[in-house]
């Protein structure tokens, strides 16, 4: 979902602006250079200007004949229509103004005047008055093609449409690179730096950016988190682990040294080898829940019909009576998750309920629904564990000997189901009663029908 200040939005924001700015400076740099191409350079003013000179003086020496004559010789220097008029706009020549010239005398234009490019090949009148006695009359003159103005512009023209908005798209796009350059080499630099040192971390200004970058940066540091975790978790628990299998391999190496008879020696060697297959299969599910990235096959599942089956089962392993597990759930209590991770979830929570309890006990399942989830209440008698170890019980490898004194086990069960409801969306803590310990789950519900 894009947030208020998605990278997008910023993107589309300086592209709107990159486009607005190039439009208008483009136009107004188009409209300049159009302009300045539209009127005649100095040396053709310089040229029109000496012929309007050279029309007077042939005015003032020789009058009429003085015009003829020169009209004559310009005929043989430029092409297109020449012609000397008075104040009145009548011909100073002996020719009569004709049709066209005289149209040509009401679209004239000055040397300093801007020339139309809708003229195509047809030259514009230009009107240039007498230099000395402008009011005597001036010289009326088709722009000798040579003179023309903007002869390349149509290839300017085009070439400031095309550059334009491609230097403009090159220095977008290097700004743009540049600046997404930077914090993708900072998180680089963490991610490979995070090989060598699993403390690196992004820091600074990158991880507190509100933007894309900014939670990709605060995604790495808590996979960095989680993947530091896991990694203390493994070595924590191989360490343990190995402590574990020490004791009972070196009460084998004293079995096996002393004078015991073959059939002590036989039992010892099964007991000890049963105590080792337990913890290896405890350990393996452990460390199988570290590994799993998510749950598959999840159904709607009855939490009545899954208590019985789990309670036949604590039944015949303890020789309990299944009434010493009562439920108080209703018929319709349906949870959202997968049939052997509950399982596994709900056995290890009852085995360990009943390994604390103390004789004649129950172990009883409450809940009630809240909102889209149930939470659930697995109540034992026995003796509860001290209050600043309500959280450590859920460790692996934590066993509370002082509370809880006599007991075997390896203290994995209480973390496998944690981090089998966690695998399901759900939470799992716990609370003293008097007497008893109260684990608490919740676990996402169907939505109700």
């Amino acid at each position: 979902m894009l947030k208020r200040y998605s990278l997008l939005w910023r993107l589309a924001l300086v592209l709107v602006v990159v486009a607005v700015t190039t439009m208008v400076v483009g136009t107004r740099i188009t409209g300049a250079l159009r302009n300045d191409a539209q009127r005649l350079n100095q040396h053709a003013v310089a040229v029109m200007q000496g012929y309007a000179a050279a029309a007077e003086q042939a005015w003032r020496t020789g009058g009429q004949a003085g015009v003829d004559q020169w009209l004559a010789d310009m005929e043989n220097r430029e092409t297109g229509d020449i012609a000397v008029i008075s104040a009145t706009d009548q011909s100073l020549s002996s020719a009569p103004l004709t049709q066209q010239q005289r149209a040509g005398l009401h679209f004239q234009r000055g040397v300093h005047s801007r020339m139309s490019f809708r003229y195509g090949k047809k030259m514009p009148y230009l009107g240039v008055p007498f230099p000395a006695v402008p009011d005597q009359g001036s010289l009326l003159m088709q722009l000798p093609p040579r003179l023309r103005p903007g002869t390349y512009w149509p290839l300017i023209e085009n070439l400031l449409l095309v550059g334009m908005p491609t230097l403009s798209a090159l220095l977008l796009g290097g700004l743009l690179f540049w600046r997404a350059r930077v914090p993708l080499t900072a998180l680089q630099a963490q991610v490979l730096g995070f090989k060598d040192d699993t403390q690196a971390r992004v820091t600074g200004p990158l991880a507190t950016r509100s933007d894309e970058f900014g939670e990709l940066a605060r995604s790495f540091n808590h996979m960095a988190e989680q993947v530091c975790g896991m990694l203390d978790t493994q070595r924590q628990l191989l360490n343990d682990m190995s402590h574990e299998l020490r004791t009972p391999l070196s009460r084998l190496s004293v079995a096996l040294e002393s004078q015991m008879s073959e059939a002590e020696l036989r039992q010892r060697v099964e007991q000890e080898l049963h105590h080792m297959r337990t913890l290896v299969d405890d350990t393996l599910a452990l460390g199988w829940q570290d590994t799993e990235t998510g749950t598959t096959d999840l159904e709607s599942l009855s939490l009545p019909a899954l208590w019985d089956m789990i309670v036949e089962n604590a039944a015949f392993e303890s020789g309990w009576d299944k009434r010493r597990f009562p439920c108080a759930l209703p018929d319709n209590a349906l949870v959202y998750g997968n049939l052997n991770v509950l399982a596994q979830v709900f056995e290890n929570l009852v085995r360990n309920a009943i390994r604390y309890s103390p004789e004649q006990g129950a172990v009883q399942l409450l809940g009630q629904r809240e909102g889209g989830a149930w939470h659930l209440q697995v109540v034992d008698q026995g003796p509860g564990v001290p209050d600043d170890k309500l959280y450590a019980i859920f460790a692996p490898f934590v066993r509370l000997d002082v509370a809880r004194a006599g007991h075997t086990g390896f203290g994995l069960g209480l973390s496998i189901a944690r981090r089998g409801v966690e695998r399901l969306g759900g939470e799992l803590w716990a609370h003293n009663r008097e007497p008893g310990l109260c684990v608490h789950l919740r676990l996402p519900a169907p939505p109700r029908v």
